[in-house]
């Protein structure tokens, strides 16, 4: 019997691709300094209001992540102004794979 093919995870430090291990648990970081930053993260918030699995980010990150949005969010305009005008189909699909490239990038938190 064949096993269910497992979606791949994100890293929850930095929002990789973290490569399947085959059997057992999933692995939640994509390397071990991802694991080693997310330890740190825990242990400089306990004792505080911060919740525990909150992530912080400096201004610096925070406004990258917002810029890597915006960028799909005007991809994601430009697939539907295409579509709209009658594109032909290879530049939708051109645009589709920016597209999907630059969601991949947004999910990374850092």
């Amino acid at each position: 019997m064949a096993t269910p093919s497992r979606r791949p995870e994100s890293c929850l430090w930095c929002g990789r691709e973290v490569p399947d291990a085959g059997v057992g648990r999933r692995r939640r970081y994509c390397r071990q300094s991802c694991r080693q930053r997310a330890y740190e993260q825990r242990a400089a918030v306990k004792g505080t209001s911060i919740a525990v699995d909150s992530t912080v980010l400096t201004a610096a990150e925070a406004a990258a992540a917002m810029d890597r949005m915006f960028a799909v969010r005007c991809a994601a305009e430009d697939v539907a102004t295409a579509a709209a005008e009658g594109a032909h189909a290879n530049e939708i699909a051109e645009l589709c794979d920016t597209l999907v490239h630059l969601a991949r990038d947004a999910e990374r938190l850092r």
